[in-house]
This record gives structure tokens, C-alpha cells and sequence, in this order.
């Protein structure tokens, strides 16, 4: 029976994991509320202002596997100490920025740092609590930033942006940063893993992802035809066919065939995928509705996300780790995707004059508890039984899948929406017009949940996941740290 002792250390570790991974998401959606203040205080003009929220996801999202794998090798408590150095340095220069592109820069190195210090978080979860109960109620917590962080940073970016200015939405990060480097003293080492990094294999799966997630957003503001779109698409996929042929012949490979050859973690990540596809998109469409159909100032939009918030935690904190002791990760990822989807139909019931209460802050709540249930059941299934060896690349995938999916989700549920605004009949409201895209927008996100319950049901075991979860050689994290 473990000491209070070492509850006490257990509980402080897993609190600066669990802020480490709040704030690496935070970032992803902090700036949001704010986009128009800094586009006017910094001259960026709207066509480029998208840049500011795309350099953060394209360069987390594209460099995270070749993060999660340096924790796997050079140390993971080092590694994400290191990134979270990388991460400070970012946010100052963030908050210094004199004009757009300096502060998309720094959006790009935090995306740096954050794809160093994610999946080492992860990593370092997995060694600090054993295969069992134990470790899915702290992956559930972890899980749960994944989810709370997002409207966190709509929260926080809201009030930042009226009361002190835009340029703490960069500052903030600096003292939160702060204190969780000072608590790293209370992390293990983590393992470590002999072999060689498979730089040929990061530096092409990185350019493929940045180019994807670049061919992405480029096709939501400039169509699929746009010659730098269609360029961009057809780089990213030469380059995942190059990255196959190097990881066939690598001797350490960026990518392990056993990672995704299990069922179960394959249908988590593209569950994961869809969450995030249809998260995002659900963000950038209500956060417009809010401030361009019902004028609401940066405060109130943040304030209205409180039901989101309300929501995640519920889904993530009770029903989802209640759930998942009782029954299999395929049903509470089925369970809380439907729950999404169905919340996504009733925001297809807004109008431009409505009520708050009827549909826009309820619909809010029960989307929150959906994602809030699914997030906690794709974390633990997109890490669950992978080898030691491979827990940090298992652990970028799960946040990869996240990134990408809300950028592929972004552009193409963006491009569903403006056709649907523009295929009103003539002489309809132009906030009318807008909001039918706002809504056909989120239906469409309700498409990506009900597919995600289509590939839980398909990929995922049938097992409860106690039993998933007894601790074997091959558990994830089973070595001592």
C-alpha cells in the first residue's frame, strides 16, 4: 500500500503534467476571441490573420512525433523541461511583437515547444503510474485538459483581450510556464530508450504534415483549386510516400509498424481525428455568430463559453471515468460521440434573434459533456498497450490526430458554410444568410461525430477496459521510471 508520502508525490506530478498539457491547448484556441484587436493593433490584414491561429497548430501538430520519439530517447522529464524553455521564449516574444509577422513567428516556435513538451507529458504519466485503474483515472485528468483547454483559452483570451489588452494572451503563458517548470522536480526521469533518432523519418513526416495542414487551410480561404492548394496537397502526399519507403528500410523507426497495427489504438487516434475535426470548427462558428450576428464584446464571448467548459468537465471528470470502469472504450467513445452529435443538431436551431437560454448556451453544455466523455476514452485507447519503447511516439500520435483533425475539419467544414451562406435565396438577411452557414457549418461537425461512432464501433475491442489495462510486460510506462 503506497505511503501519503508517495500519494502526495503521485498527485503533485500528475497536477504539473495536467497544467503542462492545459496550457499546450490553451494556446491552440487563446488567441481566437482576440483576432480582430490584434489585427487592427498590429496592421495584419484579415485575409492573414488566419496565420495567427494556423502557425501554432501547423507546427505543433507537425512536429509532434518527432517530439514524442527525443522524449523516448533523450529523456522525457529532459525533454520536456526543454520544451517548456522553448515554449517561454515564444510567448515573450509573442507579447513583444511589433507587427504580424513577428508574432506568427513566435505563434510557431510555441507550436515547437508544445510538440516537445506534449507528448513527453504523456510519457512521463505513463511512468509515474502503474497499468491499471490508477492510470486511467490519471489519463482521464489528462484527457480532460485535452478537451478543457480549448474553451480555456476562449475564456481567458476573451477577458485578456478587453481588460488588459491582447498582448497578455501572449504574457499569461509566462507565469503558468513558470510555476510548472519549478514543479518538474517532482517528475520521474521517465525510461529511455537505446537506439537512433530517425531524423530522415522526422524531417520528412514533419514537412509532409506541415504541407498537408498548410494545403488544408489554404483550400478553406482559397478553394481546392487554388494552384498553391493543389501544389501544397500534392507535396504533403509525396512526401508520406517517401516517409513509407524510409521507415520500411530505417533501423529505428520514426513510426513502429506495432503502434497502429493494433486495432483498438488505430480506430482511438482517428476517433481523436474526429473530435478535433469537429471541436475546432465548432469554436471558429460560434465565436462568429456570437460576435458578428449577436455583437457580443471579446468578454461576453469568452463568458458564453462557460457551458462548453461546464460541459468538459462533467464528461471528462464524472461521467466519462464512470463510464470507462464499467464498460468497454468502444461504447463510451459511441456513447459520448453521440451525445456531441446531437448537440451539434440542436445548434442547427439558432437564429440570429434567439434567446441565449434555448439553444446557444444548453447546446453548449451538452456538446461539452460529449467531447468531455469521448476525449477521456480516446486518450486512454490511443496509448493502451503499446510497448515502453513506443510510448512517447504513441502519445504524439494521440495529440497529432487532434491537431490535424482540427485543421482538416477548420477548412473543410469553413468552405461547407460559406456555400451555404452564399447559396441563399436573393434578398434574404445578410445575418440571416450568415448564420444558415454558421449552422449547416456545425451540422457538418456533427457528420465527423457520427462517423467517429461508426470507427469506434468498427476498430475498437469490445472489452471493458479494466481488462484492457492489466499490467503485463508489454503495458505502456510498465518499466520503472
Amino acid at each position: 500500500m503506497p505511503s501519503h508520502s508517495e500519494t502526495r508525490n503521485t498527485s503533485f506530478a500528475l497536477l504539473v503534467i495536467a497544467a503542462a498539457q492545459l496550457l499546450m491547448v490553451m494556446d491552440g484556441t487563446i488567441v481566437t476571441v482576440g483576432l480582430p484587436v490584434i489585427g487592427t493593433g498590429l496592421g495584419v490584414a484579415e485575409a492573414d490573420l488566419d496565420w495567427v491561429l494556423t502557425s501554432y497548430a501547423l507546427v505543433f501538430g507537425g512536429l509532434l512525433l518527432a517530439g514524442g520519439r527525443a522524449g523516448d530517447m533523450f529523456g522525457r522529464r529532459r525533454m520536456f523541461r526543454a520544451g517548456l524553455v522553448v515554449f517561454l521564449a515564444a510567448c515573450l516574444l509573442g507579447g513583444l511583437a511589433g507587427n504580424g509577422s513577428m508574432l506568427i513567428a513566435a505563434r510557431a516556435l510555441q507550436g515547437v515547444g508544445a510538440a516537445i513538451v506534449a507528448p513527453a507529458a504523456l510519457s512521463l504519466l505513463a511512468d509515474t503510474f502503474p497499468a491499471g485503474p490508477k492510470r486511467n483515472k490519471a489519463l482521464g485528468v489528462y484527457g480532460a485538459m485535452g478537451g478543457l483547454g480549448s474553451v480555456a483559452g476562449l475564456l481567458l483570451g476573451g477577458a485578456l483581450t478587453e481588460y488588459v489588452g491582447w498582448r497578455w494572451i501572449m504574457f499569461v503563458n509566462i507565469p503558468i510556464a513558470l510555476l510548472v517548470l519549478a514543479g518538474t522536480f517532482a517528475l520521474v526521469p521517465g525510461t529511455r530508450e537505446r537506439g537512433g533518432l530517425d531524423l530522415p523519418g522526422a524531417v520528412t513526416v514533419t514537412l509532409a504534415l506541415g504541407a498537408l495542414v498548410y494545403a488544408i487551410n489554404r483550400a478553406g480561404s482559397h478553394g481546392v483549386g487554388d494552384g498553391l492548394t493543389v501544389t501544397s496537397g500534392a507535396v504533403a502526399v509525396a512526401l508520406l510516400v517517401a516517409f513509407a519507403f524510409i521507415q520500411r528500410g530505417a533501423r529505428s523507426a520514426m513510426l513502429p509498424s506495432g503502434v497502429l497495427t493494433d486495432r483498438g489504438r488505430l480506430g482511438a487516434n482517428l476517433v481523436m481525428l474526429l473530435m478535433g475535426a469537429g471541436q475546432l470548427a465548432t469554436f471558429y462558428f460560434l465565436t462568429l455568430y456570437m460576435q458578428t450576428i449577436k455583437q457580443y464584446s471579446p468578454m461576453i464571448t469568452g463568458l458564453a463559453y462557460l457551458p462548453f467548459a461546464i460541459g468538459i468537465g462533467i464528461g471528462s471528470g464524472v461521467i466519462g471515468p464512470r463510464l470507462q470502469a464499467r464498460t468497454s472504450t468502444r461504447i463510451v467513445l459511441a456513447t459520448g460521440m453521440a451525445v456531441a452529435a446531437a448537440a451539434m443538431g440542436w445548434f442547427s436551431l439558432l437564429t440570429p434573434d434567439q434567446n441565449p437560454l434555448l439553444v446557444l448556451l444548453p447546446a453548449q453544455l451538452a456538446g461539452g459533456i460529449g467531447l468531455g466523455i469521448g476525449f477521456v476514452a480516446a486518450t486512454i485507447g490511443g496509448v493502451q498497450g503499446v510497448a515502453s519503447r513506443d510510448s512517447g511516439i504513441a502519445s504524439g500520435l494521440v495529440n497529432t490526430s487532434q491537431q490535424i483533425g482540427g485543421a482538416l475539419g477548420l477548412a473543410v467544414l469553413a468552405g461547407i458554410a460559406v456555400t451555404a451562406t452564399t447559396s441563399q435565396p436573393a434578398g434574404t438577411p445578410l445575418h440571416h444568410a450568415l448564420t444558415s452557414g454558421y449552422t449547416t457549418g456545425m451540422l457538418g461537425a456533427g457528420g465527423f461525430y457520427l462517423a467517429a461512432i461508426l470507427t469506434a464501433v468498427l476498430l475498437l475491442r469490445p472489452q471493458p477496459a479494466s481488462r484492457d489495462a492489466e499490467p503485463t510486460p508489454e503495458t505502456l510506462g510498465s518499466t520503472p521510471g
